[in-house]
Parts: C-alpha cells; structure tokens; sequence
C-alpha cells in the first residue's frame, strides 16, 4: 500500500533540499498569479523525486524555487544546509556549478561543441583547465554510455543520446542535487526508460538527490517519492510505506494487482477532474534559467 502523509524524511536520514512556507507570486493587487501557495517539501539525501501535476500547477516554479533560479515571494529555501533566499546572484551562481546539475526536455547543448566539450562547459566555466578536467568529463560519458561518441556533435547524435550527454554534463561536477525538467519529454518510450535508469543510478550509484517534473505516470513510478500540485498547492503524496524505492512501473505496490503507474495515474485523473485552475496571465511568464544553466 502506499502513505499519503506529508512527513519528514525518514531517521537517520539528512535533508538535501528544505522549502518551508515558499510562496511564488507573479504582479501584484487582483491580477496577481500565485504560482506557490505555501509549499513545504523536504527531500531526503539520496532519494529520487517526482513533481506531477496539471499544466499550471507550478511545478516548474517549484523546480525553479529549490535550484535557486527563481526567488521566492516569500518562504525559506536551504540547499545543503545554505538559505538559498538571502544569497546574491553570484553567490548563487558559484552555489548552483558546484552544488547542482540541470536536465532539461530541451537539451540544451551547443551545437558547434562536442559531446566532450560540452560536458566540459561547467567545469570549464568554473575556471578548471579542460586539459586536467577531460578525463572527468569522459568518464562521465562513459557513465552514460557514450565513451564512443566523445568527438561527435549534437547534430550527429540522436534525442536519447543527446539527452544522455546532457545527463553527463550534469553528472561531471558531482552535484548533490540533480534537477530534471521533464528530461524524457522529448524521447520515445524505450529511450526514455534509459535516461531514468540513469537517473536511478544517479540516486543509488552516485548517491545524488534527483528531483525531476514530469507529466508522465510512468516516468514518477521510478521516483521514490511522487509530489503532486495543484493550483499552487501540495495536496498528494505516494510512496511505499515500506520506504522502499517504487518499482520502475511495472512490479507490485504491496496490494496484489496494484501497479504503482496506474495509482499515479489515477491521482492525476483525480487532480485534473477536479478543474485545478490556470494560473496563466498577462505579463506571468516563467522565468528562463540563467545562462550558465540554459546551455
């Protein structure tokens, strides 16, 4: 069976990211958009989580709020141990290269550059020589499977492998927290069951902390924990109550003839049946990831 509650990370084990009260408020007065309405999350080191909602929930917010790329209205965001919200922007900056590694729906690598050089690219921005680093940088293809397509450029790569370097990038400087903005959007089914395995090899090899949006049931079933938002607000939790990891989408929940895909799914069902309002309005953008991250 699975818990629904809202509880705190289990003994023993740290925080890696705490958001406390964190409001998000686009505009102000009657037009104002509440993208977050007093969230609270606390992930543990080590673990594996999943954001769904309906579009406009504010996951992305959410997403945006714990990597310090966007800066709550109000509430408390600690990376590490570090008060996100009171840091300047460099000092955020310096906090999210060494600290946390972006995957993105979109890619985001450079054209004109390799696979290696582009797994380079935040090493290098940190100012370490890419001669010293570039052996850190092709293990971390290897890691991905890649270690044959370190010279070849996004164009001659496919989506899956395209995405898999972008993982990489992640990967090279060890971050503590790894965000995912809807990473296997863009891939086929089989592609994108690789990319999670290695996201979960992230979480169990690596001992990473993966917190990853997504609109699909079957990529949260391989979380260990599944949020869901709606109009701003937590109001959903699954995970097991043995505090296992849910299985990768196709093993039991503990209730014979449970898949733990189709609970999420049902919860989605749930959310978007019950009308969660859009929170879209003139002038509400999202705010884009600052270069360093967009790459």
């Amino acid at each position: 069976m699975w818990n629904d509650d809202f509880g705190e990370p289990g003994p023993g084990r740290s925080a890696a990211l705490r958001m406390t009260a964190v409001t998000r408020r686009h505009g102000r007065g009657r037009s104002a958009v509440h993208a977050l309405r007093g969230v609270d999350v606390s992930l543990p080191a080590g673990s594996f989580t999943a954001v769904m909602g309906p579009s406009g929930s504010g996951k992305s917010t959410l997403l945006q709020c714990a990597a310090g790329l966007d800066r709550p209205t109000a509430g408390s965001v600690r990376l590490g141990g570090q008060e996100l919200t009171r840091m300047g922007r460099r000092a955020l900056t310096r906090l999210r290269r060494a600290h946390v590694g972006f995957v993105f729906q979109s890619f985001n690598l450079l054209p004109s550059l390799t696979a290696e050089q582009n797994v380079l690219l935040p090493l290098r921005l940190a100012g370490r020589p890419a001669r010293r680093e570039r052996p850190r940088a092709r293990e971390a293809l290897d890691r991905v499977g890649l270690a044959d397509r370190l010279h070849s450029r996004p164009g001659e790569l496919s989506g899956g492998q395209q995405q898999r370097v972008a993982l990489a990038r992640a990967l090279v400087t060890e971050p503590e927290v790894i965000c995912a903005d809807e990473p296997t959007g863009a891939l086929d089914p089989v592609t994108a069951e690789d990319v999670l395995a290695l996201l979960r090899d992230a979480v169990d090899g690596l001992g990473a902390t993966v917190l990853m949006v997504t609109h699909d049931p079957a990529a949260a079933a391989c979380a260990d924990t599944v949020l869901f938002l709606a109009d701003g607000h937590l109001v959903d939790r699954l995970e097991p109550a043995s505090g296992s990891a849910v299985p990768r989408g196709d093993g039991g929940t503990g209730a014979p003839g449970v898949r733990p895909v189709d609970v999420i799914a049902d919860r989605m069902r749930s959310l978007s049946g019950a009308g969660a309002r859009p929170r879209s309005a003139p002038g509400a953008a999202v705010p884009a990831p600052p270069a360093e991250v967009a790459l």
